[in-house]
């Protein structure tokens, strides 16, 4: 499954070893367009920014960890990916850029800083894109 393909996780257990597989290789390539460093991702997952060998396991094909927040996060930075889609539909570039822009919205700030700074800076970035979509 790739990450352009809308999925339902309301209706996927996101527990089963298989369901975090698929996950795991999902943020592999969505990190990879959004052209984000190790460190950065790590912060977005909640990771201490030394933890690139978990980042590799993950790339790699092992699960993500069976984590309450491993798991939100993995949800929501999903769901700011397919916001995105939705959004620009006709602009991949734009899609995959837009984390790594500058934004005034967060006051010039990029929403990867936004993100990076904690589960509550995800769910501001989550939250305006929904709100945005939603116009």
């Amino acid at each position: 499954m790739s990450t352009d393909q809308a999925v339902d996780y309301q209706n996927v257990n996101l527990t089963t070893r298989e369901s975090r597989e698929s996950l795991a290789k999902m943020l592999s390539r969505m990190f990879d367009h959004w052209g984000i460093s190790s460190s950065e991702q790590c912060a977005l997952l909640g990771l201490a920014a030394t933890s690139r060998m978990t980042l590799n396991r993950y790339r790699k094909g092992s699960p993500l960890d069976n984590s309450t927040d491993l798991l939100g996060r993995a949800g929501h930075l999903l769901g700011v990916h397919k916001s995105l889609r939705i959004m620009f539909p006709h602009n991949r570039d734009l899609v995959y850029r837009w984390v790594t822009a500058p934004n005034q919205r967060f006051a010039g700030k990029t929403p990867l800083e936004i993100m990076s700074n904690g589960y509550e800076g995800l769910l501001t970035v989550r939250r305006y894109l929904d709100f945005e979509r939603g116009r």
